[in-house]
């Protein structure tokens, strides 16, 4: 078996009474995007927080590239090569697209300071190259505040790609987008995430989503991995039908 890229051993943590991992292990292989299904409450985004840092897990180990990242801080996972993009994005609306691409450059080489005039950095042809790998170049100059919510998903995106990560974890991609656009905000975000050798694991209720983009599906219920395989036989078993689906459905 090869090295897996991301690895998750034994993780467990609670919230009051709640178990929202229980034993949680879970191996993410290199070039195969994962999707992460299961009812509301299942511990789904929990386990995007351990891998990213923002919570820390009771027992359990994070394994990325082999290396322990369990109690690393957010920005030291960052820099290992895990980016993560939120529900809702987190841009900076009242500056464009370009200088939000900017702000993310500028982090990832530390050159933050005051007097530095960002529309003269060296990255910036870089960061134009990725709005445009993400459908975005007509609006680099527009404020993210006036912007559809399509486009501020995949300009968040865009600028997770700015600080080249191996492996992006994504919360409901294309939640609040509308409905006619999901698959297409969805196509231009998987062919940028091929184009840039990035592995993707994101949490999903849309089951349609999952069918055409998901090349492994594992589903999440009570904290725990419930069974994990392609989407053709997850979507298919009566379990996932009765409690996920048919949850989705109602």
């Amino acid at each position: 078996m090869s090295d897996a890229l991301l690895e998750a051993r034994g993780l467990e943590i609670r919230f009051g009474g709640v178990v929202a991992a229980d034993d949680v292990n879970l191996r993410i292989e290199e070039g195969r995007n994962l999707a992460i299904i299961g009812p509301n409450g299942a511990g789904k985004t929990t386990f995007l927080n351990i891998c990213t840092g923002w919570i820390k897990p009771t027992r359990g180990t994070v394994l990325f590239r082999g290396k322990d990242v369990t109690r690393l801080a957010p920005r030291d996972i960052v820099r290992r090569g895990v980016a993560r993009a939120f529900q809702i994005p987190q841009l900076f609306t009242e500056h464009t697209a370009m200088e939000n691409m900017l702000i993310a450059a500028s982090a990832r080489t530390g050159r933050q300071s005051p007097l530095l005039d960002m529309h003269d950095m060296p990255e910036r042809e870089e960061m134009a190259r990725l709005l445009e790998m993400v459908g975005c170049d007509r609006v680099a100059d527009r404020p993210v505040v006036e912007l559809s919510e399509g486009q501020r998903k995949l300009i968040d995106i865009a600028v997770a790609l700015a600080l080249k990560p191996a492996l992006l974890l994504m919360d409901e991609p294309t939640s609040g987008v509308a409905s006619s656009e999901k698959f297409e905000i969805m196509e231009i975000l998987v062919k940028a995430l091929g184009r840039a050798d990035v592995t993707a694991v994101f949490v999903e209720h849309d089951m349609g989503i999952v069918e055409n983009y998901a090349d492994e599906v594992a589903v999440w219920n009570a904290g725990a991995v419930q069974m994990r395989g392609t989407p053709q036989e997850i979507l298919k078993h009566p379990d996932v039908i009765r409690d996920v689906i048919g949850e989705e459905i109602a």
